[in-house]
């Protein structure tokens, strides 16, 4: 009987914490609602949500709302979408909150390739892309290699990536010095984190892969949170842990790789979206969904503060970004310091 009430209490809590993930996608689904409809009413000139509807139907036609605005709203979304999970990721990896591709170095090393193909290249898309995911993989797997002693540690990979982090940060310095200054001043205004500007032509490849990157992960998102788990719980339930390993990085570092080919290194929404997703669906682990529709709100709401702050001047949303995140990761420490 006890063994039975065990069961049932486990199957209780199972199914609130369903019922919670699905209250909390539809609360934030009409949040993204609400801000892309904001999105695409604000700039220079303001659009009533009902000229905003008629173009999105194709009663009217707008060169501002479908050309310029309505990119950004998207990008903003998916670019957000991408950032959570590839936290979310990361952090389940690694078991510690702190484990985020901005904080272990993965950005500054897609920062360092995109740097390479300005600088060095002639800096195109495509060479931005292939850099940027390229620069990521390098210091994913030199961080990886250093932290793997007699086996897997998530905390020895999140000191070990600080550590790179620093590093390549000071690398990434090195290279805008030593650059002309035209293209100095290009790549220190680009590494703020920036969708100013963004169209539907650079979009297009980046949100197919993110699209792609994305489905794989949602398909493993079950031996994900075994792994979470334990290594041991995940092994007796036939999760192969190298193989998910292998594409855990892989899709986090596509999806970090991917954002900053197109708008730069946008810090802190990988750290903050995961944890913030967890703690509002009450979940054990990180779960996906949450930290992706966090993500995109957070990305999404950042970037309208952006345009907003110093309108008609748009900050990067970079800076709005760090800013918040800023608060957030002061917070996140000192309450691992209290727990400690």
């Amino acid at each position: 009987m006890r063994g039975g009430g065990a069961v049932s209490t486990l199957e209780l809590r199972g199914l609130r914490a369903e019922r919670r993930t699905v209250v909390l996608a539809a609360v934030l689904l009409a949040l993204l609602l609400g801000l892309s409809l904001l999105g695409l009413c604000y700039g220079a000139s303001w659009s009533s949500p009902g000229e905003v509807l008629a173009v999105l139907t194709g009663a009217e036609q707008s060169v501002v709302i479908l050309d310029w605005r309505l990119p950004r709203v998207l990008a903003g979304l998916v670019f957000g979408a991408a950032l959570g999970v590839a936290g979310a990721i990361f952090q389940n990896l690694t078991r510690n909150p702190l484990g985020s591709p901005d904080v272990i170095g993965l950005d500054a090393g897609a920062y360092t390739g995109a740097l390479v193909a300005i600088t060095v290249l002639s800096g195109t898309s495509a060479q931005l892309a292939v850099g940027s995911v390229l620069g990521g993989l390098l210091v994913a797997a030199v961080i990886y290699l250093l932290s793997f002693d007699r086996g897997f540690s998530g905390l020895r990979l999140v000191v070990i990536g600080i550590a790179v982090n620093a590093m390549v940060t000071a690398v990434n310095s090195w290279i805008v010095l030593r650059a002309e200054l035209e293209v100095a001043i290009a790549a220190v205004g680009w590494s703020a984190g920036s969708l100013n500007g963004v169209g539907w032509a650079d979009l297009r490849i980046p949100f197919t892969v993110i699209a792609v990157l994305l489905t794989l992960m949602a398909a493993r998102a079950h031996a994900m949170h075994q792994a979470a788990l334990g290594d041991a719980i995940a092994v007796t339930t036939g999760v192969g842990l190298d193989r998910l390993r292998l594409l855990m990085v892989l899709v986090g570092v596509g999806c970090t790789a991917t954002v900053t080919a197109v708008a730069g290194p946008i810090a802190f929404i990988a750290l903050a979206a995961p944890q913030i997703g967890r703690r509002l669906a009450g979940a054990a682990g990180v779960p996906l969904l949450p930290a992706a529709l966090t993500g995109a709100v957070l990305l999404q709401g950042a970037d309208l503060l952006a345009q907003m702050l110093l309108a008609p001047v748009a900050l990067p949303v970079g800076v709005v970004s760090t800013a918040i995140g800023g608060c957030y990761l002061i917070w996140l420490l000192t309450k691992e310091v209290g727990r400690a």
